[in-house]
Formats: structure tokens, C-alpha cells, sequence
């Protein structure tokens, strides 16, 4: 027990003062669970165990769910951009924490700007006012699909570069040891999780799982975006 709440470096203190700490724990909470959660509901789940596929299509508690936590774990990005900027004791962070805690921060705000410029969805379940099935994700215009690639590139890679930031923060505050083995855990049984989904072929193509797999669909016509997307 004694080591477990031993702070990492035994030559330094940890007294990171309260605001610091709270830009620890609202930064992991975001960085290290929702967020990551939110991208592998988006990724394994567009279908639902039991779901009778393609009978039952455009399933969106997947959508709600990534929407959720997405915009939860933005909203606690800014609080601890927020604490960090207001505290006064914590001293200046090491340029290996605060340069991947930007580029997370500013990157974190591009994605959540896109999210909201993706275009139109039409297809069946929300036709143009003119009654058409005209759309900018059901016909994968140039739109979508630049949204597609830059969302999708640039989600995976803030995600990477967020445990870089998460582990020199963790080192820049002198956590405790149990701060370091709970979340290399976690981080571990995400990564576990994410290959198990991922072998069994659970990573379906966004458009087929909208709108069914006919070939009539101009979308089904083109290659999935996205690496390791599968189409049935």
C-alpha cells in the first residue's frame, strides 16, 4: 500500500495544488474514458448485437451515444484548459506535456467543429425538403467524403497523441504509483477490447449500415473509408 500511493519520482513531492489536480482529473476523465469509449461505440457498434440487419437498418444509438461522449469529454477538455490557464503554483509544465496537451486541445476543437459542417445525411430516413433522397452522406459527395477521412485520420491520431499527454502529465505531477497502474490497465483493456471487436469483423462500413448493403445505394458503390472497415 505504501507504494501504491508512493509518488513515482521518490526525489520530488507531489503537491500539485488544487486546480492542477482537477486539470488532471477532468483532462484524464476525457482523454483516457470518454472519449475513447465514444470512438469505439462509433466504430464496433453502428450494428447492435440482436439487431436484424439489414431488415432493421440506421440504428442511431451508436450516433447518440459517440455524439454524447464526444461532446462531454470537448466540454471537459475546456475546464481543464480553463484550470490549468488560472493556476498560479503549479509551475510552467515541460514542453514534452504542454506541446501534446495542445495539440489535443486544439485538435479536440477542429473535431467537434467538422462534426457540425459534415453536410446533409438524406437517403430514405431524411429525404431533402424537395421529397429526394439527395444528401451529402447518402450520396458521398466530396464533402462527406473529405469530412470522412479528416474525421476519422485525425480522431485515431488525438487519441494517440492524448496518452503521450496523459503520461508526462501524469510524471510532470509526480503521481502516485496507482495513478500510473490504473490507467496503463485501462489503456490496456481498451487496446484488448478494440482487437477483439476488430477480429470479429464488428467494424461495418457507416454507409451500409444505414442504409443496407443494395448495390443501388450510390454510396455502396465506393470504397469504405477508413482503415480496417469492413462492408457485409
Amino acid at each position: 500500500m505504501d507504494w501504491l500511493l508512493a509518488p513515482i519520482d521518490a526525489t520530488r513531492p507531489h503537491d500539485v495544488g488544487l486546480l492542477l489536480a482537477w486539470h488532471g482529473r477532468t483532462m484524464v476523465a476525457a482523454w483516457a474514458f470518454f472519449i475513447p469509449v465514444g470512438v469505439l461505440t462509433a466504430r464496433f457498434f453502428k450494428i447492435l448485437p440482436g439487431q436484424d440487419w439489414p431488415r432493421q437498418l440506421d440504428n442511431r444509438t451508436w450516433w447518440l451515444w459517440h455524439w454524447g461522449l464526444q461532446h462531454l469529454g470537448a466540454i471537459l477538455t475546456i475546464v481543464g484548459l480553463g484550470l490549468i490557464l488560472l493556476d498560479t503554483r503549479g509551475g510552467a509544465a515541460a514542453i514534452n506535456h504542454w506541446l501534446p496537451g495542445y495539440f489535443v486541445v486544439v485538435a479536440c476543437l477542429l473535431l467537434v467543429a467538422a462534426g457540425w459542417l459534415r453536410g446533409s445525411k438524406g437517403g430514405p430516413t431524411d429525404p431533402a425538403a424537395d421529397g429526394s433522397w439527395a444528401g451529402d452522406h447518402y450520396d458521398m459527395t466530396l464533402r462527406r467524403r473529405v469530412f470522412e477521412h479528416v474525421h476519422k485520420t485525425t480522431g485515431y491520431v488525438v487519441v494517440a497523441v492524448s496518452i503521450l499527454a496523459i503520461y508526462t502529465g501524469l510524471w510532470h505531477a509526480n503521481a502516485a504509483h496507482w495513478m500510473w497502474l490504473v490507467i496503463s490497465l485501462w489503456w490496456v483493456f481498451l487496446g484488448a477490447l478494440f482487437m477483439i471487436l476488430q477480429r470479429r469483423g464488428l467494424s461495418v462500413d457507416t454507409y451500409q449500415a444505414i442504409w443496407g448493403p443494395e448495390d443501388t445505394h450510390p454510396g455502396n458503390r465506393l470504397k469504405p473509408i477508413g482503415w480496417g472497415v469492413k462492408r457485409r
